[in-house]
């Protein structure tokens, strides 16, 4: 959990921040996704903030519980995990499908979408027991 401790933080609240920056509209043009402006691609844009609020929730509940010794913390860390690899793989797709690479957006989105799955295996092991 040590190292998973610190990537849910930088997840959970990464997300927050993600959230209050683009609803403050404070990040410049120059660095929003191509055809950021179009209302169905904002659209879909704001159609993972309840998805990744649940990721945060999910996230900080986990820590909470293990800090506080409650064995379903796995459970709940388990939730956050996939639910994050799953906003990274949807926000992959869709860049794929629109063919467009911009290292700014793929970097953060893939981190989203391979970090789970190096915790995932143990988690689901350990929560067998």
């Amino acid at each position: 959990m040590k190292s998973l401790r610190y990537f849910f933080w930088v997840t959970d609240i990464g997300f927050v921040i993600y959230w209050v920056i683009t609803l403050l509209h404070i990040i410049p043009d120059k660095y929003l996704f191509k055809d950021y402006n179009n209302p169905i691609l904002s659209a879909w844009n704001w159609s993972f903030f309840p998805l990744d609020l649940l990721i945060s929730i999910t996230g900080f509940i986990s820590l909470y519980f293990y800090k506080k010794g409650y064995p379903s913390w796995t459970k709940i860390a388990i939730i956050s995990l996939v639910l994050t690899s799953c906003s990274g793989l949807q926000a992959i797709s869709f860049w794929i499908i629109r063919s467009d690479f911009d290292p700014s957006w793929w970097i953060p989105n893939l981190f989203l979408l391979i970090y789970p799955m190096f915790f995932l295996p143990g988690l689901i092991k350990e929560n067998q027991k």
